[in-house]
């Protein structure tokens, strides 16, 4: 929402422990997972868009398969190829050089064919939905700014621009941590006078006892952060569920 650069806290988090049941496809020069729902011709779909650690951390996979389930043909792009963020972050890592390569245009490039990938592969799919977690948080809002989607979760967002918000022509729900330096407290209130003031339909939970991550990278072991986790996901799937037609 309006956000802050990443720092420290952008680093933290778990691996979490399961065994992903989509398939990696290739799409022209794009690496796809694709976790299909029960149903046959599935009418409605999810664009995934990870944090910057993207495809090595398992998370984003087994998110995937958690929204199939809940009736979501889930289509998450490799946003990232062979240069994802290393995990866990070293000292080392350059992290302004690595943003200035996976840039709006080049990602916004993968993200369209991704959607292409699903027009051509899932003919049946009539409605579009978008999830992001922190990095994908930007691209989210605008899929919305661009109506390409119905409606769009974000957990944590980094980098999303005042104009981006105010550029919204869809649902918006936000998830938000108590703890997290590039969302502070007044960029949330920021964020809601923005999306009052262009009359957005749009709701913003603010978990608290958790940090920046805690929807996707978050302590497994910790009573209140695997709380915060598994109600950010229902808080997605109940805001999709409302505007599946």
């Amino acid at each position: 929402m309006a956000s802050f650069m990443p720092t420290a806290c952008c680093a933290a988090g778990y691996q979490h422990d399961g065994t992903p049941t989509g398939d990696v496809t290739a799409f022209e020069d794009l690496e796809i997972y694709t976790a299909k729902p029960s149903v046959a011709e599935p009418k409605k779909a999810i664009l995934y868009l990870s944090d910057i650690y993207g495809f090595p951390v398992v998370n984003h996979k087994l998110l995937s398969d958690n929204f199939a389930k809940q009736g979501y043909l889930t289509i998450y792009p490799n946003l990232f190829g062979d240069d994802p963020a290393p995990w866990p972050r070293t000292d080392e890592f350059d992290f302004p050089a690595w943003r200035e390569v996976h840039n709006i245009e080049v990602t916004e490039a993968i993200i369209n064919k991704a959607i292409a990938y699903t027009k051509k592969e899932f003919p049946s799919v009539v409605q579009f939905f978008a999830v992001g977690y922190c990095f994908g948080g930007k691209y989210v809002v605008r899929l919305l700014d661009q109506a390409k989607i119905d409606a769009g979760f974000v957990a944590h967002p980094t980098f999303v621009t005042d104009e981006e918000l105010r550029a919204i022509q869809g649902p918006l729900s936000i998830a938000a941590a108590e703890v997290d330096h590039l969302m502070p407290e007044e960029k949330r209130h920021l964020t809601e006078r923005i999306l009052k003031e262009i009359g957005a339909t749009y709701i913003l939970t603010l978990y608290s006892q958790v940090e920046h991550g805690f929807a996707v990278r978050g302590n497994p072991n910790e009573p209140a952060t695997l709380w915060a986790n598994e109600a950010a996901f229902i808080q997605a799937v109940q805001w999709f569920n409302r505007f599946s037609k």
